[in-house]
């Protein structure tokens, strides 16, 4: 399966590297760069086949358009000449499937929005399809997304917010790490050290969270036992908002 690409910034790039190091065949990623340099220097460590023309996109299965929101008009300007069977999934921001359907009308479009852990398999996306989408089409999307990670089909008026909460979560999960890290050193802890700790935790954490199947606050009960450590610093985070922030931060990243 030969999967193409328009665009490799930061979105674009990740699963591009999500894709290779998934074990597909580096000769199988077309990616047509746009006017920086980004394409170019990612093929140097990848090796994917960099295009430099719309026309060598029609031997593709699946087309990915992963450019800002200025580009869109001129990028689907030129899809709509090329096309054929082969589905067509924006992950660009500013689109919808209006507006793809504006330029490929009656045409097997979808929107996607995958977050940068992509780039290590690891990633989830939230797609919603244009009703056009046929059951072979729907498997190929499946088939190369999966390699980068969870696919979880939305409908296009929650994927907005499904895009704040696993996209922009990372950078809160990343502050998350930082702190208790901190915490960790304040108390004595080796950096590096307290780092390894944090971040181990939070894998398991969350690998325990997702093979739990009753409520993930019945994970919290099992290790708050009465008077312990935990339940005061359970405690501590509710005296200073951690739960607000939390949906403060999600809110301020969805509604500006």
């Amino acid at each position: 399966m030969k999967v193409g690409f328009i665009g490799a910034g930061s979105i674009g790039g990740a699963m591009i590297k999500g894709l290779i190091n998934s074990g597909v065949d580096p000769e199988d990623v077309l990616v047509k760069g746009g006017h920086s340099n980004r394409a170019q220097e990612l093929q140097k460590e990848l090796q994917f086949n960099l295009i430099t023309n719309y026309d060598e996109l029609k031997v593709t299965d699946i087309i990915i358009v992963a450019v800002g929101s200025p580009a869109l008009d001129g990028v689907f300007s030129e899809l709509k000449k090329i096309v054929k069977d082969q589905p067509v999934v924006s992950v660009s921001g500013g689109s919808t499937i209006e507006f793809m359907h504006n330029y490929l009308p009656n045409y097997s479009v979808a929107l996607a929005i995958p977050n940068t852990p992509v780039s290590i398999g690891e990633g989830v996306t939230g797609i919603s399809y244009a009703e056009e989408f046929t059951q072979e089409q729907r498997d190929i999307v499946k088939s190369v997304f999966e390699k980068m990670g969870q696919l979880i089909e939305v409908p296009e008026s929650q994927l907005g917010i499904f895009g704040t909460v696993a996209g922009c979560s990372p950078a809160f999960i990343d502050v998350l790490i930082e702190a208790l890290s901190d915490a960790g050193v304040l108390n004595g802890l080796p950096r590096q050290l307290s780092y390894d700790a944090v971040i181990q935790m939070l894998i398991g954490s969350a690998k325990l969270a997702q093979q739990h199947n009753g409520h993930v606050a019945e994970l919290k009960d099992q290790v708050t036992s009465p008077g312990g450590s935990t339940i005061r610093g359970v405690a501590a985070l509710e005296e200073n908002g951690f739960r607000n922030a939390l949906i403060k931060a999600v809110d301020a990243a969805q509604n500006g």
